[in-house]
């Protein structure tokens, strides 16, 4: 017969990886249920052996086959991700958090509470059962609903209060990391907002969310049906786009000297647009850009990663300005 003790031995209860729904408290209680499922019972009320043992070598199997593919869905992992998301507003419910007792401390000093909030105290060797092979998740995860993000008009009104409004046009960048990198270069020189297009853009959760270190809850983003048809409503509010593309004639710096970008109260706004790594702009986009600019390449290398273009165009266009 199995003693209470054994029946509440953590290692004989599932990882927090089950679907059942919970009442929990918000907020950083640490009073909630870890998510579990009751195993079977004899006429005694007591767990059997044998069935505690297979559940047992089954999560330990499922753990270390490098096979098992674990969807991203909802799911942001990191430190800085998910302290991000926590402070914004704009991120709807419910939330559940998947945090060890360690960062829990940590994450209750620098996140607001949210009522829509529920915490799971989470061991490490947990979240591998979870979340994706290989994510650096530093003890803490985050599964809801992704963002939606704004719409165009929205982000053309937010950029114009700034005093260099500069926004990112992404056309069939695809790639999570290169758009998360792209996000966190946003945020880090000021630009008012990204733009893709709805078709060809990952969900902003998992792989792009880590790579982004919180800028995703940071940075504004729209997406669009038709970036053409974007850009002539960009063109209609009052912005300069400029296309970055190899075979252009002038230099960005040259183009943002030409149009008086970095005089003081300069009139008019930029969007600059990033074609995809092997494509580069596609040719209708590019006809709807007002310049097409390039980045000179002394070194002879014909091409750079997006992400790494996207920062010295940023750097161009709002690092000079100050």
């Amino acid at each position: 017969m199995s003693s209470q003790r054994e029946r509440n031995d953590p290692k004989s209860r599932k990882g927090p990886n089950s679907s059942k729904k919970s009442g929990a408290k918000a907020a950083f209680s640490g009073q909630s249920k870890p998510f579990t499922k009751d195993k079977p019972r004899d006429k005694g009320g007591n767990a059997p052996a044998q069935t505690a043992r297979v559940q047992t070598q089954t999560h330990s199997q499922t753990r270390a086959k490098p096979s098992v593919r674990v969807s991203e869905d909802g799911w942001i992992w990191g430190l800085h991700a998910v302290e991000a998301a926590l402070k914004n507003p704009s991120r709807h419910g419910p939330i559940r958090l998947y945090v060890t007792p360690e960062r829990q401390k940590a994450l209750e000093q620098v996140a607001p509470k949210r009522g829509d909030l529920h915490v799971r105290l989470t061991e490490m060797a947990e979240f591998s059962g979870f979340l994706p092979q290989g994510a650096v998740h530093q003890g803490v995860a985050l599964n809801g609903p992704p963002l939606e993000g704004d719409d165009l008009n929205g982000l053309m009104e937010g950029a114009l209060r700034q005093a260099h409004p500069v926004l990112v046009m992404l056309d069939q960048v695809t790639d999570p990391q290169n758009i998360g990198a792209i996000l966190r270069t946003c945020a880090a020189f000021g630009a008012a907002g990204l733009i893709m297009q709805d078709r060809h853009s990952p969900v902003m959760q998992g792989v792009l969310a880590k790579t982004a270190a919180g800028a995703m809850d940071i940075v504004p983003f729209a997406r669009v049906t038709n970036l053409s048809r974007a850009l002539e409503s960009l063109t209609e509010n009052g912005f300069v786009s400029l296309g970055m593309a190899g075979e252009a004639e002038h230099s960005l710096q040259v183009v943002l000297e030409q149009q008086g970008w970095r005089q003081t109260g300069s009139p008019r706004a930029l969007v600059i647009v990033m074609g995809s790594e092997g494509e580069g702009l596609r040719r209708l986009v590019a006809e709807h850009c007002d310049h097409l600019v390039k980045i000179p390449m002394p070194g002879g290398f014909e091409s750079l990663n997006v992400s790494h273009a996207t920062s010295i165009a940023l750097y161009e266009a709002l690092g000079r300005t100050v």
